[in-house]
């Protein structure tokens, strides 16, 4: 018996939303037809959490957008430099 898997306080899925809601509510981007901000969320997750390429992340997921795809929302933001340093002050809060 493993008792540290029984005391988990947060499931993978539970710190999963955890951040998609965080990220959610200091970052708006908009998108277009069934695919959504969440997905676009989701997909960026995943790929960061498992040291992968969008590309291959997108492929794995269901109800996912393509690598083109999720790149051209993120060329929306002009700096990164400067959006990093708006959540790291927002989460510093």
């Amino acid at each position: 018996m493993n008792t540290s898997t029984e005391n988990a306080v947060l499931t993978d899925k539970d710190t999963l939303r955890e951040v998609i809601d965080c990220l959610s509510e200091h970052i708006s981007i908009k998108t277009q037809g069934a695919f959504n901000q969440t997905d676009l969320f989701n997909i960026l997750i995943g790929a960061a959490s498992n040291t992968d390429s969008i590309e291959n992340t997108t492929s794995k997921l269901k109800k996912s957008g393509s690598g083109k795809n999720i790149r051209y929302h993120l060329a929306k933001f002009k700096s990164f430099p400067e959006l990093e340093i708006q959540l790291n002050k927002r989460l510093n809060k």
